[in-house]
């Protein structure tokens, strides 16, 4: 495929960056670190671990939230005369 075959294919324009350009590497705050660690997450050496890390948590909370007691409603007297009885 030519050069020209691919610019009718890509309309737009590619320009290139120069190094001057300014970046995103100045970003500070708490969204530019969310970002910068879903970025490093999801590499691939780093994202075998996420991956394992999360599904712990998943199966630990699931656990932890069978293991619950349900609340006894508060307030309600004794059953009504009317109801069946075992």
């Amino acid at each position: 495929m030519s050069a020209h075959a691919a610019i009718r294919i890509f309309p737009f324009q590619s320009r290139v960056v120069s190094s001057k350009t300014p970046g995103m590497e100045k970003e500070t705050g708490p969204a530019a670190a969310i970002r910068e660690f879903v970025r490093w997450s999801i590499t691939p050496p780093q994202s075998y671990a996420v991956y394992l890390i999360c599904l712990f948590l998943v199966a630990g909370l699931s656990f932890y939230v069978g293991t619950l007691k349900p609340k006894k409603p508060i307030g309600l007297g004794p059953p009504p005369v009317s109801a069946p009885r075992n």
